[in-house]
């Protein structure tokens, strides 16, 4: 069963309606069977128990009474039966006689009867079946006579047995007539069904459609309120909240927008004072010999704090750019063990403290600075909060999709916390919330994952089995910009 696909809500109205349907389609049809069919049996019955006590009343009894007097009371109560023709039995003392040639009463006439006639004088009736199934209705009257002011029997008592066989087929033919217009019931119940699930299903469409175009970004998706019922009540919240979220998603881009171009402006307007005192600083670097030991320290503490702020500056309008996806990527053609080399050399990584497997004959097209600025922050970053050695790995891998290039780079220190590893790349992240400086920026993870994504690619943080950290860069070979 959770292999079955789940029925979808048209479905489910549809056969919630004609389950209604068919109930009460059901519990009509039988309270009407029932009080129908009480009605044909009471209508018999009380007309045969009327006719023979009106019959028997209209007997002359002497008794004591002979078996032919007996019978001849018998014969004419019989001629007379009323709504259908009967058979009547007698009983007085041990006579026993019939107005047909067969007098057999088993089954038909029940101690039960016998026993119901025997206390009541106004007489008894049951309705009972024959060994074949077949329906009668069995009376029994005693004759009594007044004596008194007082009802006496007299000891006779007659049974009339009546089938009840027109009854019968006249309840069959009912039960008939209720089936047969049971089906055709249902199926014109389906068309009200139909139009129920569209009137309940045409809002819950609107308000699919409505939510698939506000996830695609169209804030001002509204819906049409038909009605004044709960669904046009949830329809007109729904515009409500929309409205509510397009305004707030509006203010939200609008203080975006504001402190992205503040960010810019602040750095653009810092990088011509910056370079002034980077200049000044070099130069002051080179007098620190000839002064003395205090103002010599102090005057490197500027420097190498103006060399951070430099690069803040730097990484700030970097990340300006990707903000406002004003990034280009200048693809070329770059031979990929060559260019880690490169990056190696420039920042004087190429000691023990860096081991490069780098496979021959692998060239990718991309952007060689941005390539650049991905593997020196990995490097860096790997050096400074991991630890030496460093291992990079350089692999191609074929994909459905196209050909990979695969590089990994990994350190020797502890590996990264597991509270830490899901904002890795957040900007401004620090490890150690303690350490409120650091010879980074706090950018560089990001910048670095700005640029994978620009070539088309991921890049992930996970710790090795051993220890210490792999992070992993997965882009096509072959960039289209």
């Amino acid at each position: 069963m959770r292999n079955l696909a789940p029925l979808g809500l048209r479905t489910r109205l549809i056969a919630a309606f004609l389950l209604v349907a068919a109930i009460c389609a059901v519990s009509t049809a039988a309270l009407t069977y029932r009080q129908a069919r009480s009605a044909v049996l009471t209508q018999s019955q009380d007309t045969a128990v009327s006719t023979l006590r009106d019959q028997l009343e209209a007997q002359a009894l002497t008794l004591p009474m002979d078996r032919p007097q007996l019978q001849r009371v018998v014969n004419e109560i019989g001629k007379r039966g009323k709504p259908h023709p009967w058979t009547v039995y007698a009983e007085y003392g041990a006579l026993r006689v019939s107005s047909n040639t067969t007098p057999t009463t088993s089954g038909i006439l029940t101690d039960k009867l016998r026993s119901q006639v025997a206390d009541q004088p106004h007489g008894a009736f049951q309705r009972v079946e024959d060994e074949r199934g077949e329906p009668y209705l069995t009376i029994a009257m005693p004759a009594v006579f007044a004596h008194n002011g007082m009802r006496e029997a007299t000891g006779v008592v007659l049974y009339a047995v009546m089938p009840l066989l027109t009854e019968q087929q006249t309840v069959d033919a009912m039960v008939q007539a209720a089936r047969q217009g049971a089906i055709p019931g249902l199926a014109i119940a389906v068309v009200p069904a139909l139009l129920a699930a569209r009137s309940v299903l045409r809002p819950v469409r609107d308000l699919r459609r409505a939510a698939q175009s506000m996830g695609r970004g169209r804030l001002d998706t509204r819906i049409e309120v038909r009605g004044a019922d709960e669904l046009a009540g949830l329809a007109r919240t729904f515009n409500e909240t929309a409205g509510a979220l397009e305004q707030s998603v509006a203010e939200l881009r609008e203080a975006e927008a504001r402190a992205r171009r503040f960010a810019s402006d602040v750095s653009h307007e810092l990088r011509t004072p910056l370079a002034g005192m980077l200049a000044v600083t070099e130069i002051l670097d080179e007098d620190a010999e000839r002064l003395d030991p205090d103002t010599a320290k102090a005057l490197r503490l500027i420097s190498a704090e103006t060399g951070k702020l430099a690069v803040l500056v730097e990484d700030l309008m970097e990340i300006s750019r990707f903000d406002a996806r004003a990034a280009e990527l200048n693809l070329d053609d770059v031979d990929v063990a060559e260019a880690v080399r490169k990056t190696l050399e420039r920042r004087r990584w190429d000691d023990d403290r860096v081991r490069a497997e780098l496979p021959d004959a692998v060239r990718a097209r991309l952007d060689p600075r941005r390539f650049d600025v991905v593997l020196a922050n990995l490097v860096g970053n790997a050096l400074r909060h991991g630890g030496a050695p460093v291992r990079i790995a350089v692999r191609t891998e074929p994909r459905p999709e196209g050909e990979r290039l695969l590089i990994e780079v990994a350190d020797s220190g502890p590996g990264i916390a597991a509270e830490v590893l899901p904002h890795i790349f957040d900007r401004f992240f620090k490890a150690d919330a303690a350490r409120t400086r650091s010879a980074g920026s706090g950018l560089g993870l990001a910048i670095t994952l700005e640029n994978v994504r620009l070539h088309g690619g991921t890049l992930s943080a996970a710790n090795a089995p051993a220890g210490g950290a792999v992070f992993t860069l997965d882009i096509p070979l072959e960039v289209t910009a």
